[in-house]
């Protein structure tokens, strides 16, 4: 699945407004509120195509997708209720399975480390972070709103087995795409001069 031919020139980038309006507005969505319609099969093969271009010290892809639909989610929403019983806060832990069943795509990304005496495992890590963030980019620019959301069963080795997690890996994110019927509001940003340093 690729656009270009190993070893093409690529153009260099060039000033889009387009571009900068969309990343100037981007939000995520709430999951919960995330519906039909959801990206076809050939729009989600281009989402993936588009997320995985994500830097990658090594060129080690040290990550992996899962595509789920609503029967899987379903699936393991159900799977998860009596693992939620054993959780901090049961009550909410039950509460937020509503965010995997109802928006109508789920991408899972998890985070697979590959050995290397060159490349640090938190590298990695970054790298799967990255791959997160451009399939959210990937869903905005086809006309999609997205959510990356983690939440208790990306951590719980119980809950982490019903999807596949080998030994090693860890859950970068769970990512819902979907449409929303309202825009969502603005949230607080933060105050880019008590957090950036500029030396000469």
């Amino acid at each position: 699945m690729t656009d270009t031919d190993l070893g093409a020139a690529l153009p260099l980038p060039v000033a889009s407004a387009d571009f900068q309006d969309r990343l100037a507005r981007r939000r995520s969505a709430p999951a919960q509120s995330l519906t039909g319609p959801g990206p076809s099969r050939e729009e989600i093969e281009r989402i993936l195509l588009l997320g995985a271009r994500t830097p990658d010290h090594g060129k080690l892809f040290p990550w992996r997708f899962v595509v789920m639909g609503p029967q899987s989610r379903a699936d393991l929403a159900e799977k998860l209720l009596p693992l939620a019983d054993g959780q901090p806060g049961p009550d909410k832990a039950r509460k937020v399975l509503s965010k995997l069943t109802a928006p109508p795509l789920t991408i899972l990304v998890i985070c697979s480390p590959v050995d290397s005496q060159k490349v640090p495992v938190w590298e990695q890590h970054l790298s799967a972070g990255a791959v997160c963030m451009n399939l959210e980019h990937a869903a905005n620019a086809l006309g999609y709103s997205a959510s990356w959301i983690t939440d208790w069963y990306s951590y719980n080795a119980a809950a982490m087995a019903l999807y596949g997690v080998q030994p090693g890996e860890q859950v970068a994110g769970f990512i819902h795409i979907g449409t929303l019927a309202e825009a969502p509001l603005e949230r607080p940003r933060p105050n880019l001069a008590e957090r950036t340093q500029y030396l000469p």
